[in-house]
């Protein structure tokens, strides 16, 4: 079981910044994604900011939510926050 998303952080680089429950924090890079099936609908910076926190994982508001594991496991650079 993966660590929980307890913050998330847009960035103008369509990336994330992400912390977790164990303290942990790291970068998810959204890029290569955004080309593919519904993640198209958050290719627009617009639409890409309106991000957040649901339950133990990323959301953004148009309906579109990630895999906490996937979340986790794609992060780079995970430190302590």
């Amino acid at each position: 079981m993966s660590p929980a998303v307890i913050k998330v952080v847009p960035n103008q680089d369509f990336s994330l910044t992400v912390t977790f429950d164990n303290g942990e924090e790291g970068v998810l890079d959204m890029k290569p994604h955004l080309g593919f099936g519904v993640f198209q609908e958050i290719a627009d910076y617009d639409q890409f900011r309106h991000v957040r926190v649901s339950y133990d994982t990323i959301e953004w508001d148009c309906g579109i939510d990630l895999d906490p594991e996937f979340v986790y496991r794609q992060c780079t650079a995970k430190s302590p926050a």
